[in-house]
């Protein structure tokens, strides 16, 4: 069965989850949970680095986190993706729609 790891950190102005394992059916749960409960919050921070893969239930929560964020007011950081969540990404022909970072001294 597949893994997935989430460690929160917080910053002055957004909140990081550093994100391990895959993105999946199996494991989207917890994530989908953290990640829509803290963009109505505060600018959310996804460090996709450690991401082995991501299925189209992981995208849909990307999807729908970004829409949140912009609802709220609040914008959806994606960090270093990993080069499996980069391609999930272009999957879906929206990774010029979210802001992809190298650090999160990029965030505003």
């Amino acid at each position: 069965m597949d893994a997935l790891i989430i460690e929160e950190k917080k910053g002055a102005n957004y909140i990081l989850l550093e994100i391990s394992g895959v993105i999946n059916s199996y494991t989207f749960a917890e994530f989908r949970s953290k990640v829509y409960t803290y963009i109505r919050q505060s600018n959310l921070v996804l460090d996709l680095s450690e991401v082995t893969g991501i299925d189209s239930s992981g995208l849909g929560v990307l999807m729908g986190a970004f829409n949140d964020g912009e609802e709220s007011g609040f914008t959806l950081y994606l960090m270093r993706p990993s080069t499996a969540a980069h391609e999930a990404l272009d999957s879906t022909g929206f990774t010029d729609t979210f802001n992809i970072i190298h650090s999160v001294t990029e965030v505003v």
